[in-house]
């Protein structure tokens, strides 16, 4: 997958306010995002960054206008492509992390790995230390602050190739210095696979350059 593009996009919600809307880079216009590109889509809450999000890795369709892979609109899309797409194509942390909290960390991120056998358990094992959380390895996510499960989902989404990365405000609870390694781990992952980013932010923005500023 080589390109994503919005072709007059609006959330449904926003049906009634369409004039509000159209001042943007991203509603109601024509974007491409690009792979090998990097975008951070600043905007207020409610703003609808979550909703892009989800349109763009097919969790949710109120939206009106055209969302479009390459040359394939998305509305033609079967569940296998899509299955296909979240494996190889598509990567993605979503705002809520989406952990089990039952499960440890490991086993977390080990659903994801067994899928697409991307990365060795030495692989992983220097991430959980890279990342400060080798220790947590075995705890259930449902016992680990908000940083370390954000932690825990981004390292989980490196765990398959990708043409895209999506992170929905996915450093909100790290301090700086954590905010920049899971910068630099992002950017690995990135260089590796040749992938675009496209992160949303509300306030604390992931630390990661170059990168194109767009706004909702």
């Amino acid at each position: 997958m080589n390109t994503i593009t919005l072709r007059k996009l609006l959330p449904e919600v926003f049906a009634d306010e369409r004039d509000s809307h159209a001042n943007g880079n991203v509603w109601l216009t024509e974007l491409t995002f690009r792979r090998g590109q990097r975008y951070m889509l600043h905007a207020e809450s409610g703003a609808g960054k979550s909703s892009l999000c989800a349109f763009i890795y097919g969790l949710r369709t109120d939206y009106s206008g055209e969302l479009i892979f390459d040359s394939t609109p998305v509305s033609t899309l079967s569940p296998a492509n899509w299955s296909e797409i979240r494996t190889r194509h598509l990567a993605f942390v979503p705002q809520n992390l989406s952990l089990f909290p039952e499960m440890t960390v490991i086993e977390n991120i080990m659903l994801k790995n067994r899928m697409t056998d991307c990365r060795t358990d030495g692989e992983i094992t220097q991430m959980l230390q890279t990342a400060g959380i080798a220790d947590k390895r075995n705890t259930p996510a449902a016992l680990l602050s908000l940083g370390q499960q954000q932690r825990v989902a981004i390292i989980r989404a490196l765990c398959q190739p990708m043409d895209f990365l999506i992170l929905d405000e996915p450093v909100s609870h790290l301090d700086e210095a954590n905010n920049l390694i899971m910068a630099q781990m992002i950017d690995s992952a990135l260089r590796q696979n040749g992938a675009g980013l496209i992160a949303t932010s509300v306030g604390n923005p992931l630390l990661i350059t170059p990168i194109t500023p767009l706004t909702l």
